[in-house]
Parts: structure tokens; C-alpha cells; sequence
């Protein structure tokens, strides 16, 4: 079954909120970063990705976030005007704050890194004055994810849109998003998280990333029926925990559980494959599917994503996706 109802008088389907950055990707593989001297420009950052995604598959996505006053902030916006974004929750800065900057390494399929560059950027300049109440109430469901939590005033600027999301009934997805060289420590980084997770319909992250939330409580092993059961008790209908190459299992509150299994492809890198599973899973349940159905349309995504060279541009359409369900290789996962 799927537990999630959405409002359909609304203009959008979908807002994002969050980070707006670069992703440079190494064109040169099978080596480490040292030794790479060309990269691909690309939109990034995950609540972007996942909205792309989102839009490339036809729904009418929006976005809130801030950009930087230069010719990076620029490409943004255009990029994600190009992919039919809605654009009107975008600010740009103007204290001189720059465009986030992520540098990639495909060492191997198996052995890829990134590099951020992420003090002073744009993003995290987010105010609460610059979310607009009216433009949520426009949408049928809000994405947030974990990076835009990890300073002020971008911090209070999402909790602001959960509010607004709880009091205008829109669906919200919550993708985890944890990156550990963003936050002071691991205490501040689980307060926030738990605190915000406390607002949303579903959640989305890996087993890494759910325990750390729970370090907090100190449980010394924690399994991802428990994980499913705490959130339940709050405002959460969907909890999906990935597990990398094991698949991945989504609880809903009705006590059933999901499990996805993998793609088989031909793996370039890592990276992106998080993203892409999100935006065809939200897509998959906002279009009716079953929970068990809309996993695998997230898996599905993932393993077109890993197999190509960008994470925004590598977001397959509503076709690409259909035809790769119906013939690729579908491992199921025990």
C-alpha cells in the first residue's frame, strides 16, 4: 500500500529547499584527484539533484534556496530554469558570498571521493524572511535535506518551511543527506536532525546516517526495525533505510515492511546514486504507486545515475526510466 495523500489542488508538485552548488567531475578515471586535470561543470547539490530529477520524469518541481551574485549563481538558476524549475524561491546573495564548489575523484567504480569547498557559500545565507509562506502552500510536497541545517541562518530558514508545510498540509520528504565536514560535531548534527525529522512524512538515508541520529540515545545497536519504529511515533508514515549494494527497506507505520533490491549495471562511480533513487521513489509515490513499486523505480534511477559521468544531467525522463524497469537486470535482495 501506499499511506500518502496529496493535496491536488496545487500548482507544484514538489518544492525543494537547500543546497544550490557546483559539481566538478573528473573527466580523467582510474586516478586519483592529483593527478586530474579536467573536470565537467554541472549543477549540484542534493535537494538540486533530486529536484531535477523529479522534473525530469514531469513533475513541476520549485525550489527555495539562495544563490551567489556571480557567474555560478547564474548557471544555477539557468540550468534549473532550463529543466522546467520554477526559480521564484530563489534568492541571490548579496554579501558577497560565493558558489559552493565540489571537486570529484573516480579512482575506480568502487573507489570514488569528493572535495568540498564550502565556507562562505550562498546557500547557507538562506534566511527565514526569504521563505514565502504562499509558495509552499502552492506545492503538494517539500524536500529538505541535512546539509541546509548546518548553520544559521539556513538552519531556521528550514525549520520556518516546516512549519509552513505542517500547517498547509504538504507532504514532507526529508533525504538525510549527512555530510560529517559540515557540522561542528556530531551532538549539534543529531539535535537538528532528530528536531527536524520530528515534522516529516518520510525518510529517507542510510543505516550510517539514521545511526547517527540516534548516538544521542545511546543505543549501542540499534536495528532498522527499531530505527522505523521511533519516527512512527511522531509525524512519519515512511521510513526508507538504505543499505548501499544490499538494497534497501522501507517500514510505513501500518507495521509492513519493503525490501528493494539492485540494478545490475555498468558502474562509472558512486556518486549521485542517492539522489537518484530519492527522486524516482518521491516520484513513484506521488504518482500512487506502492511503496514496493516506487523503490524499485529508485533503484531502477540509481543504476543509470552510477553508470554516467554527471549526477544532474544523468537524471533519466519518464521513458528512460520505464524502459530501463522493463529491461534490465533486476537482483532482488533477501
Amino acid at each position: 500500500m501506499n499511506p500518502l495523500k496529496f493535496a491536488s489542488d496545487r500548482s507544484l508538485d514538489l518544492i525543494a529547499v537547500g543546497r544550490l552548488c557546483i559539481d566538478l567531475n573528473a573527466n580523467e578515471t582510474n586516478r586519483p584527484m592529483e593527478e586530474t586535470s579536467t573536470f565537467t561543470k554541472y549543477v549540484g547539490g542534493s535537494p538540486a539533484n533530486i529536484a531535477i530529477g523529479t522534473a525530469r520524469l514531469g513533475q513541476k518541481a520549485g525550489f527555495i534556496g539562495k544563490v551567489a551574485d556571480d557567474q555560478m549563481g547564474r548557471f544555477i538558476t539557468g540550468y534549473l530554469e532550463e529543466n522546467n524549475i520554477d526559480t521564484n524561491g530563489i534568492t541571490i546573495d548579496n554579501t558577497g558570498a560565493v558558489t559552493g564548489l565540489t571537486f570529484t575523484e573516480i579512482k575506480s567504480p568502487e573507489d570514488c571521493s569528493i572535495l568540498m569547498y564550502r565556507d562562505n557559500v550562498a546557500d547557507l545565507k538562506l534566511h527565514p524572511s526569504e521563505v514565502n509562506e504562499e509558495y509552499i502552500k502552492q506545492s503538494k510536497a517539500l524536500l529538505i535535506s541535512g546539509t541546509a541545517l548546518a548553520q544559521s541562518p539556513s538552519r531556521e530558514a528550514v525549520f520556518l518551511a516546516l512549519e509552513y508545510a505542517v500547517k498547509h498540509d504538504v507532504t514532507v520528504f526529508f533525504d538525510l543527506d549527512y555530510r560529517p565536514y559540515t557540522w561542528v560535531d556530531e551532538a549539534e548534527t543529531a539535535v537538528y536532525y532528530n528536531l527536524a525529522a520530528e515534522k516529516c512524512d518520510v525518510l529517507i538515508g542510510t543505516r550510517e546516517e539514521f545511526d547517527m541520529m540516534e548516538k544521542l540515545l545511546n543505543i549501542e545497536e540499534s536495528d532498522d526495525h527499531y530505527t522505523a519504529s521511533r519516527w512512527f511515533s511522531y509525524k512519519a508514515e515512511i521510513v526508507v533505510i538504505k543499505h548501499g549494494g544490499d538494497g534497501s527497506i522501507a517500514y510505513t507505520k501500518n507495521g509492513d515492511s519493503h525490501r528493494s533490491g539492485i540494478f545490475r549495471t555498468n558502474v562509472l562511480k558512486t556518486f549521485g546514486a542517492g539522489d537518484s533513487y530519492a527522486s524516482s521513489f518521491i516520484f513513484g509515490l506521488m504518482n500512487g504507486k506502492e511503496v514496493s513499486e516506487a523503490m524499485k523505480m529508485g533503484s531502477a534511477s540509481a543504476s543509470i545515475v552510477i553508470s554516467r559521468h554527471s549526477c544532474s544531467d544523468a537524471m533519466p525522463t519518464k521513458e528512460e526510466l520505464t524502459h530501463h524497469i522493463a529491461t534490465g537486470v533486476y537482483e532482488p535482495v533477501q
